[in-house]
Parts: structure tokens; sequence; C-alpha cells
């Protein structure tokens, strides 16, 4: 009765460890594959004056309402969803992202690409889009 007992609980330990296995998501691709962006994008001036308090405010809530859940609230790419993701949402803090030009980002959240969605029709105010990069540009180490 004992050695049944006992290959009955490794069985249930085996299949136990195995069922974890299978729920630890995939490792994020940490390096994403380059996100080329037109000329006319990596010259575009900000319209939108980073010091205006009212703009401030709607970047940094229409970031909380459509970028936090994958970015996090810090920009490190650790939102509740990041870990979900194929590919790592990026860090906005690091020297990498701060020495892209507005244009760029501006473009990036725009046309979005695989998991990032376009927001050029979700957030359809120019400004607002504008007022989030901005506030991207808050975190910084």
């Amino acid at each position: 009765m004992k050695t049944k007992s006992m290959i009955f609980f490794f069985g249930i330990c085996i299949m136990g460890i195995s069922m974890i296995g299978l729920t630890v998501p995939q490792a994020q691709q940490q390096i994403p594959e380059p996100w080329p962006v037109p000329e006319n994008f990596k010259k575009m001036k900000n319209p939108v004056d980073p010091a205006n308090k009212e703009m401030a405010t709607l970047g940094r809530n229409a970031y909380n309402k459509h970028c936090r859940s994958c970015h996090g609230n810090k920009g490190l790419g650790d939102g509740p969803r990041a870990a979900s993701l194929k590919t790592f949402p990026g860090d906005f803090s690091s020297a990498e992202f701060q020495k892209f030009p507005d244009g760029e980002h501006f473009y990036r959240t725009n046309v979005g690409r695989g998991e990032m969605p376009a927001y050029e029709k979700t957030i359809p105010d120019v400004e607002e889009r504008w007022a989030i990069v901005n506030f991207m540009r808050t975190f910084k180490k």
C-alpha cells in the first residue's frame, strides 16, 4: 500500500512541476528589431511646451490610460501586462531611449508595431500624443 501511495505522490509532483513549466512565460526578446523611422518624423519639432502645466497633466493622464499597463508607472517596461508580452516594452528612463528626438517617439506612438498599438486613431488629438511624448521624457535616471 505504501508503494502505491508513494508512486501516486511522485506522479502528482511530476505533473505539478510540468504544469508550472507550461504556465511560466517564455523569455522576452530584450532587444527588439530595429524600428526605422522616416526622416520627416526624425526632424519634427514637438509643438507642445513641456512647461505647460495643463498639457503636462494631459500627457500624464493619457499615458496612465493608454501606456502604463505595459510601460509601467515609471516607464521602466514593468507594467502589469509587460510580462505577457513577447518583446520587452522598453525602458523610457534609459539613456538610449532619451537620446532619440521627440519626432521618433511621436512616430512610434502613432504607428505602433507588433504588440505596440497604433494610437493615431485611438488618440485623435495630435497635441495629446505630443503631450505623451513630453511625459515620457520625465522618466530619466
